[in-house]
């Protein structure tokens, strides 16, 4: 699976499936509950602690997360860091719906290859939805939505997933809730990619679509078991399009090493808890940071 499949879909997940973020945590039984321990990064200087974090939004079942030097860092922490704000639903669907819509007159299928449109109609049919489902959205729409239909039919639920839970928990201790991006700023960024890369995207996605589960829960298990290095492959394997990694990954973590390095400017505690895809590879976050001289330890 590209690896602009998996970043779209760490991005996708963190908007599309937000809307009504409840601060509840997923009920389940201890049998039905996995034990974890994902990888867990400590930047510090004399009064500043900065803890990273990466997560996975959308999980298949609930994982034990919230224990030892995470569940320490977690509740010693003043404010939580996230990439977009984890309360704010409606902006989030209001940039959807505002950008998704197609302005150029034409629908979707009359934009594809004769091929590309037979093979995208195909997999559309596979889900029981109508080939005019998408027809009045841009591309990366469509790929986005086949994106997640195969893991929503699969069991994976948001309630699962890491940053409600994070949210839920920083919330219960009345903690901030820092943004490293907007909404709108996050759609922007599929939205402005020019319309052939976003067929080709599309393209992609149906082809993916056969192994799309198990390539994700792949990546699932590298998190679970704090395997950066294995989770940093699967990301970066088969990439043949550095302008979208570069749109969806590296400049962004760019801004946000960025970002972090000013705040250890101020004193205090924060826990950054974002897509662990950001927290991989030769372009992570720590890499970034290091290039500025400033290190992060790995603790967990």
């Amino acid at each position: 699976m590209k690896s602009r499949l998996i970043g779209g879909v760490a991005c996708a997940i963190s908007l599309f499936l937000s809307p009504s973020l409840s601060a509840r945590e997923p009920t389940a039984t201890p049998a039905q509950v996995e034990p974890g321990r994902p990888a867990l990064w400590k930047v510090a200087d004399e009064d500043t602690t900065i803890w990273l974090f990466g997560t996975i939004h959308i999980l298949p079942k609930p994982v034990d997360w919230y224990q030892g030097p995470v569940a320490s860092a977690l509740d010693g922490a003043q404010t939580l860091v996230t990439e977009v704000p984890m309360n704010d639903d409606k902006a989030a669907q209001a940039a959807i719906m505002s950008k998704a819509t197609r302005e150029d007159g034409k629908t979707l299928r009359a934009t594809l290859s004769d091929e590309g449109r037979a093979d995208y109609e195909a997999a559309l049919g596979q889900f029981g939805l109508p080939v005019a489902m998408f027809d009045g959205n841009d591309a990366w729409f469509a790929a986005l939505m086949l994106t997640m239909l195969p893991l929503q039919l699969s069991g994976y639920d948001l309630e699962n997933g890491i940053d409600r839970q994070v949210a839920a928990k920083a919330s219960a201790r009345g903690m901030a809730n820092e943004a490293f991006e907007t909404p709108e700023y996050q759609i922007s960024l599929f939205d402005t990619l020019p319309a052939e890369t976003q067929e080709r995207y599309l393209a992609e996605v149906v082809d993916a679509l056969p192994t799309m589960k198990d390539d994700i829960a792949r990546m699932v298990e590298a998190w679970r078991t704090g395997k950066a290095e294995v989770l940093a492959e699967l990301l970066n394997q088969q990439e043949d399009d550095p302008r979208i990694r570069e749109v969806l990954l590296t400049e962004r973590n760019r801004h946000w090493a960025q970002w972090l390095e000013k705040r250890l400017d101020e004193p205090g505690s924060v826990f950054v808890a974002v897509g662990a895809g950001h927290l991989a590879g030769e372009d992570s976050v720590q890499a970034l940071l290091a290039a500025k001289g400033i290190t992060a330890e790995r603790v967990q």
